[in-house]
């Protein structure tokens, strides 16, 4: 027990401090982050769009097809929309029309830190939700009964139900 207690606190130290927005990871103006086997230059902006999203954490409720800002009740779209105008950056409102926005990222290998990333939820090839990619394997998204939150893109429920990436920044 003492053992996957301490393996346990151990995972988590390593992905508390990858997701961290302070310390040495924000001190610099830019940084190098491993994802799978390359590493990548993760601007300022993407930092801060990365803080930002997780700053909603414990603070949005979900509710479907809702944006109303003062009460922080969003659905996914309207939380990626949210929190890439906190950082300057306009895009639509609605899954789908934002999986029009930016440029196309293929492969879950190919994504950068700040990258929009899409989903089938039900019908299979039809977007229908959507995070931001936060590095790591990770992204963070807005979801009903649960909030805003961090999951896996490369394993569980959402592992098999990507489509695309966007390019933003």
């Amino acid at each position: 027990m003492k053992k996957w207690f301490l393996a346990f606190v151990s995972t988590l130290t390593i992905v508390c401090a990858s997701l961290a927005p302070t310390g040495a990871f924000a001190a610099t103006s830019k940084s190098t982050q491993a994802v799978s086997t390359q590493s990548v230059v993760v601007t300022p902006t993407e930092q801060n769009i990365v803080a930002n999203a997780q700053s909603y954490i414990g603070k949005v409720r979900y509710h479907f097809g809702t944006r109303n800002l003062q009460k922080l009740i969003l659905d996914c779209s309207s939380f990626t929309q949210l929190v890439f105008k906190n950082n300057g950056i306009d895009i639509p409102w609605g899954s789908r029309a934002q999986a029009k926005s930016g440029t196309l990222v293929k492969s879950k290998s190919d994504l950068r830190v700040g990258d929009l990333v899409m989903f089938s939820i039900g019908t299979p090839g039809k977007i229908q939700h959507v995070g931001i990619y936060i590095g790591n394997g990770l992204f963070i998204n807005n979801q009903p009964g649960v909030g805003v939150n961090i999951k896996s893109l490369t394993s569980g429920y959402f592992n098999n139900r990507f489509i695309m990436g966007r390019h933003l920044v």
